[in-house]
């Protein structure tokens, strides 16, 4: 008697549905597997036959067919242990019809008949739901993972035991999970109001977070760099539903996801440390999984003490600030990963921390060059904003009680950002920071004087066609927080103000370097 359950597969962070089916004649006593099986889903045989024995039922040895479809899709992990045995017991008729089709079944199977919760249980009963399926069996620890997709029923069961008697009907289905919002716990949220000064730097991390460039921290230790980027999720506007499904989808797959926090409803903000590799940062591995980059997806990539990353790891960045995405070529198939984040970093600007101001400094200039060029030119070419942090005053520090900030800063930010999504309507960006020259050319127009003045800073060789390209994005960034419809020289005084630490420390070590030894003093007080 041939029977066809419904299972799932992930590709990448989609589910795939995949359809067992089970055939049982006379013959020799054998289990034969089909469909182009990993070693974990053909131990599913023991598994099974070992789950469904310690749950009582005792199957009449025959010749038993399984087969996984599509064929060619690779099969991995152990969430098909339900959907076999499931398919298994309806092939020996132990099982009625009614509640077998439509219905979606996910979970790990231990020898005992414990169904084990598995990963990906999002992504499965979303494509599940996408396909028409009208109900889901999901181990009980994902249960609540699964009902957030809504437009499925949704149960949760913990053995096969009690599976088979609810699809028997010897009881009825319980109430399938609601998932609700209001039920997840509250998050403390740290606030911009716990930074004491640097008010240029939040200026400039507001810039970043309404047009989302790109952002580079640099200063001394201990001025804030950390302290603001962490706060920088905080201000941007509230994730959409679709955001929110997607960012839980790579948490799901990656079992990252909280059991108490089924849907991520707060911006990632990832920050790995400088020792992790390119394929850490990128994802991949023998069974590829979603890598810091896809893990920041929709928020905010901090990379900390940018200079101590390996320079091999920090060119990974590359590809997916420009296209939004991760591939990684398998043998067993191609797999592609969402990456649409936000690159925030920070730097001390010499290996102590303290250049230039020479009295505390005893870095060489060579050190300096040799500190400053592990960022390489490209990667710097993506970062549109550098904002220089300086050493608070103790009076700064001193001060009590401030109100908080994230609220106003959100409401900035959402303004802004709708201003862009009207502006860019239909071309298929969102952000100031991802506009093609065209469109540059379209909405960064100049009046003469200030056009004139742009173009004898470019004829000076101070900028590269890319590094006016920014210029002019940030300016427009600077431009809609004023509710401008024109850039104003003041918007593009400001830009150029945070262009300038990029010269000062890339452009001009060597002139830098014989204006501080010359006059230590004025370095200091400045």
């Amino acid at each position: 008697m041939l029977k066809k359950i419904y299972g799932a597969a992930l590709i990448g962070t989609k589910g795939v549905l995949v359809r067992c089916e089970a055939d049982v004649e006379q013959g020799f006593p054998t289990i034969t597997f089909i469909g182009s099986l990993a070693a974990s889903v053909r131990e599913a045989a023991d598994r099974v036959r070992t789950a469904l024995g310690n749950s009582g039922f005792h199957l009449e040895p025959r010749r038993v067919t399984l087969n996984l479809s599509p064929a060619e899709l690779r099969k991995e992990g152990c969430a098909y242990d339900l959907p076999i045995a499931v398919s298994l017991l309806a092939a020996y008729g132990e099982l009625p019809e009614n509640l077998l089709t439509d219905t979606l079944f996910a979970g790990e199977l231990s020898l005992s008949g414990e169904i084990l919760p598995v990963r990906g249980v999002l992504s499965m009963v979303r494509c599940a739901a996408a396909a028409g399926l009208k109900r889901c069996f999901l181990p009980l620890e994902n249960l609540r993972e699964g009902s957030v997709i809504g437009g499925i029923d949704c149960y949760g069961v913990s053995t096969l035991a009690e599976l088979a008697v609810l699809l028997r009907g010897r009881t009825p289905l319980p109430e399938p999970a609601v998932f609700s919002e209001e039920s997840l716990p509250l998050e403390e949220t740290p606030d911009f109001s716990d930074l004491a000064g640097q008010e240029l730097v939040k200026r400039a991390t507001l810039l970043a977070a309404g047009g989302r460039h790109n952002i580079l921290y640099i200063g001394p230790a201990g001025t804030g760099k950390s302290m603001i980027a962490s706060r920088l999720p905080y201000i941007l506007p509230a994730m959409s539903r679709e955001e929110r499904l997607s960012v839980s989808e790579i948490y799901s797959i990656s079992g990252l996801l909280p059991p108490d926090r089924p849907l991520m409803t707060k911006r990632p903000y990832r920050s790995p440390h400088h020792t992790v590799t390119g394929l850490a940062l990128s994802g991949g591995g023998q069974k590829p999984r979603p890598g810091e980059i896809s893990l920041a997806h929709e928020g905010v990539l901090f990379l900390d003490e940018l200079p101590e990353y390996h320079a091999a790891t920090l060119e990974v960045l590359r590809q997916p600030l420009e296209e939004h995405l991760v591939h990684i070529a398998r043998v067993s198939g191609n797999y592609t990963f969402p990456a649409n984040f936000q690159l925030v970093c920070a730097m001390n600007p010499c290996k102590c921390g303290f250049w230039p101001d020479r009295n505390r400094c005893r870095c060489t200039e060579s050190q300096v060059r040799t500190y400053l060029s592990h960022i390489s030119k490209p990667l710097l070419d993506r970062i549109d904003l550098c904002a220089e942090t300086e050493a608070v005053p103790f009076a700064a520090l001193q001060q009590k009680k401030r109100p908080k900030e994230n609220p106003v800063m959100q409401r900035a930010v959402e303004r802004v950002r709708n201003i862009q999504e009207r502006r860019f309507q239909g071309s298929g960006i969102h952000f100031n920071a991802e506009m093609s020259p065209a469109q540059i050319e379209a909405y960064c127009s100049l009046c003469p004087e200030d056009s004139a003045f742009l173009e004898s800073l470019y004829n000076t060789g101070a900028m590269s066609a890319r590094a006016l390209h920014k210029l002019l994005k940030v300016a427009r960034t600077a431009a809609d927080f004023d509710g401008s419809a024109e850039i104003q020289r003041a918007h593009l005084a400001e830009a150029l103000a945070y262009r300038s630490p990029e010269e000062k420390y890339w452009g001009s070590i060597s002139k830098l370097a014989r204006q501080s030894i010359r006059y230590p003093h004025t370095r200091r007080q400045h």
